[in-house]
């Protein structure tokens, strides 16, 4: 049994995959088992439509599946946008028929959501391997400025050929990697919170994401260049992250203290040069700090934490509200969620106590194992380059005092335990601080 095969007995939405070249052609094939008596009608925009949408157009259409004319967002500041849902949902209310998604992150979620409103499932021909989203349950919407994630199924099958997904623009594939590379810190992340007993690890789903990973990830300059095969490694890593998501209904296994500061971001709406900064290329930024935070770690002396010091100066939940208020005052919705995340994982000193007793007398293995799973800060940084990913947080218009501001706040953002919490813990994160933005610095601030 294939990798695939045991990823689809565990999925709970996705039933069908399809990846390889050539394989737009078996779109019938895949409707017909999933769908049986249903007919289907293409959702693309103008690009995605003229690489793939007008093949699998016309396959539905000699195979008697079509059942009305494709709909294509022609705007060309197209993304997942509420107004541009309502559009869709528009068209597809009218139609008795099984949406065929043909495209990638925005066509994707915009399908997913309007799909599931409509109590219906429908299936996705991905034409980028740009983000592991594809196969994960729910859908990134922007709601009055806010994106949010809104749950919805994930498709209930999948077509990804890796021929018309090298061929996309670079920047795509340049994304969905800095999206992959993102599982190795997220997975330290969650060594890290087992250790503690906060989260285990459950092996089906680490494997999924973790088995072939750096496999995926070994060829940056080849998934540049448009390489079939490369493509077709990375398209496969995000989809079995996304596979992982859905067996675990969580994003535990693809996500970790990286891809909070994504989250932080799209809250803030960030924009370069009027347009959308791509979920790939903020986690890219996100996972330089954790790992930067998690080498930081690696080389810590944590045998001479103080614990009782530590437990002593851990602030009760009426000090960290009024911390996490003054953190985020001004920013109504970003405060908002702090205060919900932040209050899910608070413990009291006892519990601390407790955790740091633990993580002290298992880090002398743990870090071993923390440091054979990353890759070193300065691996990140010449893999995102060599791919054509942003390296540094100016390229995505986030400035270093930015960076600073938000690498405060992302201890708060999330119940999710990551190396931002058991760093805040230990009562070492004023010092991590200096390390990555005072003197010599990855970004040091004058």
């Amino acid at each position: 049994m294939t990798i695939i095969e045991k990823a689809l007995q565990r999925t709970t939405d996705t039933k069908a995959l399809f990846l390889g070249p050539g394989v737009i052609v078996k779109t019938a094939q895949m409707f017909r088992e999933l769908f049986p008596g249903k007919k289907g009608v293409v959702v693309a925009d103008t690009n995605t439509f003229r690489v793939a949408g007008e093949q699998v157009d016309s396959i539905l259409e000699e195979s008697g599946l079509k059942a009305a004319e494709p709909f294509i967002f022609d705007d060309p500041d197209l993304f997942a946008e509420w107004g541009f849902a309502c559009r869709l949902k528009d068209y597809l209310s009218g139609i008795d028929a099984i949406a065929v998604a043909v495209g990638s992150g925005v066509i994707n979620d915009l399908t997913k959501y309007v799909s599931y409103t409509l109590g219906r499932r429908y299936m996705i021909v991905g034409t980028a391997a740009s983000m592991d989203g594809y196969t994960a349950y729910g859908a990134s919407i922007s709601i009055d400025g806010n994106k949010q994630t809104l749950d919805c199924p994930a498709p209930k099958g999948m077509i990804l050929d890796p021929v018309i997904s090298a061929r996309a623009p670079k920047e795509l594939a340049a994304s969905g990697y800095a999206d992959l590379i993102a599982k190795i810190p997220a997975g330290a992340d969650w060594m890290i919170a087992e250790s503690i007993g906060v989260e285990p690890i459950d092996p089906f789903t680490w494997d999924l994401v973790q088995r072939n990973l750096r496999n995926a990830l070994s060829a940056p300059d080849k998934v540049k260049a448009g390489d079939v095969q490369a493509t077709e490694a990375l398209a496969e890593g995000l989809i079995m992250s996304g596979f992982a998501m859905q067996a675990l209904q969580s994003s535990r296994p693809a996500s970790g203290a990286e891809h909070q500061y994504s989250h932080f971001w799209d809250m803030d709406g960030l924009c370069i040069n009027g347009k959308h900064v791509s979920h790939g290329f903020k986690v890219g930024i996100g996972t330089l700090v954790s790992t930067a935070s998690l080498e930081f770690l690696i080389d810590y002396p944590v045998n001479t934490i103080d614990i009782e010091r530590a437990v002593s100066t851990w602030p009760d939940w009426d000090s960290m509200e009024r911390r996490i208020r003054m953190l985020f005052d001004g920013k109504p919705a970003h405060l908002a969620r702090a205060l919900k995340e932040t209050r899910d994982k608070y413990v009291g000193k006892d519990v601390l106590r407790t955790q740091l007793e633990t993580f002290i007398r298992v880090w002398p293995e743990l870090r071993e194992k923390v440091r054979l799973q990353i890759y070193s800060f300065d691996t990140v940084y010449d893999y995102l380059k060599r791919v054509g990913a942003p390296d540094e947080p100016e390229l995505i218009g986030i400035s270093r005092e930015r960076l600073r501001d938000t690498f405060r706040r992302i201890p708060y953002m999330r119940s999710r335990f990551t190396n931002a919490d058991i760093i805040r813990r230990l009562g070492i994160q004023d010092e991590l601080e200096n390390h990555l933005f005072g003197p010599g610095g990855h970004w040091e601030i004058a």
